[in-house]
């Protein structure tokens, strides 16, 4: 969910973290090696612990200052669209920027906790990886996160509650700062199937500012290749950073403190779905859907983008 890592090619059901992880997993095809795919195996049953029963509300409430100061000051926080939401539940579908640190994400999360306090439930996911780790994935379960997978966000819409997914993952999150306003969802449609199965509507969302908080200054895919992190890590992507403290930096895993920025976030009209069972396997019905929702949130970007004209270092610290 909010910190980014590989992905695998889109429609083979094995995505990681939020790479529209919606496609049914098997253990079969996780790893070409048996202590690999034991591994995996492994985390898979940890993270299929979670429940689909919303925030801790003590939690939440415990945090509750932290985020204000976040979401009111150091992010300074715009979202609008809510009256656009449908009264049901909802697969929420965006972009998200910021490396590892998705503060666009977070921030999303953190102003639709404090708008519902737990009277509408809200999901993150995130990779089977992050909600195995012991201290981490509890957290992740307290915030109301569940593993990004088609069984846990199947539970989590049958349940009522909205989930919302990131289906470019890395290569959305690390794209450099330079195409900080081009839409990115990597081709990954798995979500539509999902919205398909479950029958909700998707709505999509547009956000600008996350990039702000650390600057990807290249993406480094040749350096990637030369390294072979596609096979080590599933990313194409090695993410040369300027970033708060270490300045200049090659970002193999989270190095910076997220910068002060403005973050503008829009919901955006729902798009509803046919949920006749076919068309999960229709193509070209999908590929309609997906270039639909493509299309939605790339122009709410350049809306928000166009509130944002003033110098860099204004906007980050003055605007």
């Amino acid at each position: 969910m909010f910190s980014t890592m590989p992905a695998t090619a889109p429609e083979t059901g094995n995505f990681f973290l939020n790479n529209a992880l919606l496609q049914k997993t098997t253990r079969s095809n996780r790893h070409d090696d048996d202590a690999g795919g034991a591994i995996d195996e492994n985390l898979s049953d940890r993270a299929e612990k979670c429940a689909v029963a919303g925030q801790n509300s003590d939690i939440m409430h415990k945090q509750r200052g932290i985020w204000d100061f976040l979401l009111d000051y150091y992010f300074r926080l715009e979202m609008t669209g809510w009256d656009r939401l449908p009264d049901t539940a909802s697969m929420i579908v965006g972009v998200h920027s910021g490396t590892w640190l998705t503060m666009d994400a977070w921030t999303l999360c953190a102003q639709w906790w404090r708008r519902f306090e737990g009277r509408r439930i809200l999901h993150g996911t995130a990779h089977d990886v992050l909600m195995a780790l012991p201290v981490l994935g509890q957290y992740f379960r307290n915030v109301g996160v569940i593993p990004a997978k088609r069984d846990s966000i199947t539970a989590a819409l049958a349940a009522g509650h909205d989930v919302v997914i990131w289906p470019g993952g890395e290569v959305d999150a690390m794209r450099s700062w330079f195409k900080r306003h081009t839409v990115v969802l990597g081709g990954r449609k798995g979500f539509v199937r999902q919205a398909i199965r479950s029958g909700v509507p998707i709505v999509p969302v547009a956000t600008v500012g996350g990039h702000d908080t650390v600057i990807v200054l290249s993406e480094c895919r040749m350096l990637a290749k030369m390294l072979g992190l596609k096979k080590l890590l599933r990313t194409e992507i090695a993410p040369l950073v300027l970033g708060f403290p270490f300045g200049i930096t090659l970002e193999a895993f989270p190095m910076h403190i997220p910068l002060p920025a403005r973050i503008r976030t829009e919901i955006l009209d729902p798009i509803e779905i046919d949920t006749d069972p076919d068309r999960e396997n229709d193509p070209v019905y999908v590929d309609i859907i997906y270039h639909k929702v493509e299309q939605a949130i790339q122009e709410g970007v350049n809306r928000l983008a166009g509130l944002s004209k003033k110098p860099f270092f204004r906007r980050r610290f003055l605007a």
